[in-house]
């Protein structure tokens, strides 16, 4: 882990103690006690529909090479990986796409779809985001306290759109782009970069696929807005989906702002205690959710992690004895 990531965890960290010491202990834990053990399980339950778009997605630009459910779980282990190892996204990305490899996608293919992937996840991030300022836009401007950040966040998805367009041209005619994020992706599965970039580019001349990739995203991140809009309902907040709506689009382009964060520790936090008041919820229910977000985070991602660790030093452990088989023979 890099110092900087470092920094930028113990940074959020302290933030989000701040923020929960600032609101009161006593109020936010109150607000999850609300939800009990039944309101718990729903929060998981509710969250299962985010991930089967995300993996229909990947699916979508893979092709149906393995079964369904190897999308669903690397897609989960991605996202368990991003949410609890001390990474930033990269991280996480990279050991999805291993586990489909495991599974029986070429290595090739693991990986540049994978960064297709990413591609149309930002493409579809940036329509949410434009659905949830044009929702909430009214109450943003309304707000003493965030009216100030409204340009920003309109400036900020504006410029995501060159951004998109020069992240696929890199990836399509820069080689030496290609060769170094080759060498990130797959520092030691895939010996030629040409095998690489061609890959890339024939994702690239498949429009259908990308907007299938695309909308399947958006619909996953519709479904994001609806699980916060079920978590706020059991905190007793009566905020309405299109609500949630521009809360979740705002709060996940504050975290891809702050993707140096790894999990956008403390971000998410302030940033839900900021917003949930503009949208009629006192800040305590913004931080209960997000803490209950986190919750759901440990309580499936750990089993998912060690699950991942357990298959990974099981192939160890046979190679290893396939090479001692080996040597053996040679002897």
């Amino acid at each position: 882990m890099k110092i900087g990531a470092v920094v930028a965890l113990i940074a959020g960290f302290i933030l989000a103690v701040f923020v929960v010491l600032h609101i009161g202990v006593a109020q936010v834990f109150g607000a999850i006690a609300n939800v009990g053990w039944f309101g718990f399980v729903l929060i998981l339950l509710a969250a299962m529909p985010i991930i089967a778009f995300l993996a229909l997605a990947w699916r979508s630009v893979v092709g149906p090479l393995v079964p369904y459910w190897v999308f669903f779980a690397s897609r989960q282990l991605r996202d368990s990986a991003t949410d609890l190892l001390p990474f930033t996204n990269i991280g996480g990305i990279v050991i999805g796409a291993r586990a489909g490899i495991l599974a029986g996608i070429p290595s090739t293919k693991a990986y540049s779809t994978a960064m297709v992937d990413i591609t149309c996840e930002t493409m579809a991030q940036i329509a949410f985001t434009v659905i949830g300022l044009l929702i909430g836009f009214t109450r943003l401007r309304a707000s003493a306290e965030l009216a100030v950040y409204v340009d920003a966040l309109i400036l900020g998805t504006a410029l995501l759109v060159p951004g998109v367009i020069a992240f696929v041209v890199l990836q399509r005619k820069g080689i030496r782009i290609a060769t170094t994020m080759a060498g990130k992706f797959l520092p030691k599965a895939v010996a030629h970069t040409e095998e690489f970039t061609s890959e890339i580019e024939t994702l690239y001349q498949q429009p259908r696929k990308l907007a299938l990739c695309s909308t399947y995203h958006l619909i996953a991140w519709i479904a994001a807005a609806a699980w916060l809009w079920v978590m706020f309902r059991l905190c007793g907040a009566p905020i309405g989906f299109m609500d949630c709506i521009a809360i979740e689009s705002i709060l996940s382009a504050l975290r891809s702002a702050a993707i140096f964060v790894p999990a956008a520790v403390g971000v998410q936090e302030a940033g839900y205690a900021a917003l949930a008041p503009v949208f009629g919820a006192g800040p305590e229910i913004g931080l209960a959710v997000s803490l209950l977000k986190r919750a759901r985070d440990v309580v499936l991602g750990i089993p998912v992690l060690l699950i991942w660790q357990a298959i990974e030093g099981k192939r160890a452990f046979t190679a290893k004895e396939d090479e001692a088989a080996k040597g053996d023979e040679v002897v």
